[in-house]
């Protein structure tokens, strides 16, 4: 397990300093927060990445605050996962839909 937790479901006026208090109650160590946000727009999209300092801080986080009431919503906490490599798509990807010039 890693010390980096994902946090979904977050209310949209949630802020860094927020997040950060929530998650070093108990004591608990917080190395980064950093939450998501929409690249048009730059609105919050909902959730966030916690960085804890241990891996003890980051099961304790977990514990203490998956499904816990913040702002009316239900938090998700949990290991976040790399994100899987994604696909190229669009035209030019080396599908291999052309086939060149042909000649007739």
């Amino acid at each position: 397990m890693g010390t980096r937790l994902y946090v979904g479901n977050l209310p949209f006026d949630t802020d860094e300093s927020q997040l950060r208090t929530l998650f070093q109650e108990g004591g608990r160590q917080v190395s980064e927060v950093k939450i998501i946000t929409d690249r048009d727009t730059g609105r919050p999209r909902g959730f966030a990445f916690v960085e804890m300092a241990s891996q003890a801080d980051a099961e304790a986080a977990i514990s203490a605050l998956n499904g816990r009431d913040f702002g009316g919503r239900a938090l998700t906490v949990n290991e976040a996962r790399e994100q899987a490599p994604r696909r190229s798509g669009g035209f030019g990807g080396g599908g291999g839909g052309g086939r060149g010039r042909r000649g007739y």
